[in-house]
């Protein structure tokens, strides 16, 4: 088979790397990639939401699958775009149609199918410029600290945590009437704080059938103990401690099978990967958030740690018979710490060359933010690179991504180095 893998993150290389262990594959392509894609298959170059010239990449090289790594073709669609399509149609895509990609792509949308499907989840009211007013005095019956999420998507930045109410009030108007976060913030979801440590389960779904996939937890702040501002994530653990068989048999209940029915029951042909942020509240889940994506550190420690044909799962989704496929995942533990450049989240310079990962051992490197240039290997992003680890414990693990960190620079490179501190 030929597959066309859709992103350039260190998401799709895990995806690209696990692709290539299965016998079924013939030839990978991933657009736009990056330096590490680029290594283990053909990068080609254009938009992931240019339907048509992923249209043209899919005929020109008799593509079989299209594996969507990223949220916005999703959500704008192009999963129906094939189906609408003659010469495409037939072509799987590992992927919800732009209904089921609401689930991420309106905060409003998804909150509602939690209310309507009974799946626990925090309370919530939608507010847009026109009842600004009742937005004010929604957040003046909740206790700090004041949740406010960006309706659309808004690349991972559009959720503000908010200690002062007076400061949540000002964001407010900053969202829905000044577009902070652009159209994703016309209208904003503003919900009560659940309390808890969270994590992510990840569910591959084919619409009918599902499989559970590892349970991991990320890091997104930027700071040492979990401090300053939100990030794309800067490292993960997988699997989570305290999700032992009895909460995980709970998220299942709770959880995942009420949003599979649902979506059954809504007429939802849903086929891909749901990603469940959770809430761990003394021992019951509560549901953050969906995404419809693999997340992005975890990915980097869900994949490795599946034993499995990804391919035979992602036939099984498309074939809608993904409960006769074998699905086995090992128990060691997978770490990653995310290499970041200086000054990211804010201000940062691209262009920086990247020395030493060549000689990393008994690790995996996941490119994200790379690009080759001059025959070099170059920075092209806030988040540079993942190094992956397995180990029979969370420190072992850490201590061999950390030691091959060691190993590696570029101009300004910046990690934390208290990754899982919270679950050692």
């Amino acid at each position: 088979m030929n597959i066309l893998i859709l992103g350039s993150g260190g998401r799709e290389h895990a995806f690209a790397l696990k692709l290539l262990e299965s016998k079924k594959i013939n030839q990978l392509f991933v657009a736009p990639g990056n330096a590490g894609t680029d290594k283990i298959a053909k990068n080609i170059n254009i938009n992931p939401t240019d339907f048509v010239a992923v249209k043209n990449i899919v005929l020109e090289n008799d593509i079989n699958m299209v594996v969507v790594g990223t949220e916005a073709p999703l959500v704008n669609g192009i999963h129906d775009f094939f189906l609408a399509d003659n010469d495409l149609k037939n072509i799987s895509v590992i992927g919800p149609k732009k209904d089921g990609a609401l689930l991420e792509g309106s905060k409003d949308f998804s909150k509602q199918f939690m209310q309507k499907h009974n799946i626990p989840t925090a309370r919530y009211q939608s507010f847009t410029k026109d009842n600004l007013e009742e937005g004010y005095q929604f957040l003046e019956t909740l206790k700090p600290p004041y949740v406010l999420k960006a309706d659309g998507l808004a690349a991972g930045k559009g959720v503000l945590i908010l200690d002062n109410l007076e400061e949540a009030k000002t964001e407010l108007t900053e969202m829905v009437s000044n577009q902070k976060f652009g159209e994703a913030s016309s209208t904003v979801v503003i919900e009560e704080f659940l309390k808890g440590i969270e994590l992510s389960v990840f569910v591959l779904t084919d619409g009918k059938n599902y499989k559970i996939l590892p349970s991991a937890k990320d890091y997104k702040r930027i700071g040492e103990g979990d401090t300053g501002l939100n990030t794309g994530g800067m490292g993960a653990i997988s699997p989570v401690p305290f999700a032992n068989e009895e909460f995980l048999n709970k998220v299942e209940e709770l959880v995942v099978k009420p949003t599979i029915k649902g979506l059954q029951n809504d007429g939802i042909d849903y086929r891909g990967f749901i990603f469940i942020g959770l809430m761990n509240d003394n021992g019951n889940p509560s549901v953050v958030e969906y995404n419809v994506r693999m997340g992005d550190p975890e990915t980097e420690v869900v994949l490795p740690r599946i034993e499995s044909d990804l391919l035979e799962l992602f036939e099984g989704v498309a074939n809608q018979n993904l409960n006769e496929k074998s699905f086995s995942v090992t128990n060691k533990t997978a770490t990653t710490v995310m290499l970041v450049s200086g000054g990211y989240p804010e201000t940062y310079q691209k262009g920086k060359e990247i020395l030493g990962f060549n000689n990393v051992s008994d690790s995996i490197i996941f490119h994200a933010g790379t690009i080759i240039k001059e025959g070099k290997v170059i920075t092209n992003g806030g988040r540079v690179m993942a190094v992956t680890s397995f180990g029979n414990t969370i420190e072992e693990a850490l201590a061999k991504s950390y030691n091959n960190i060691s190993k590696i620079h570029f101009d300004k490179m910046d990690f934390r180095t208290d990754i899982g501190f919270d679950l050692v």
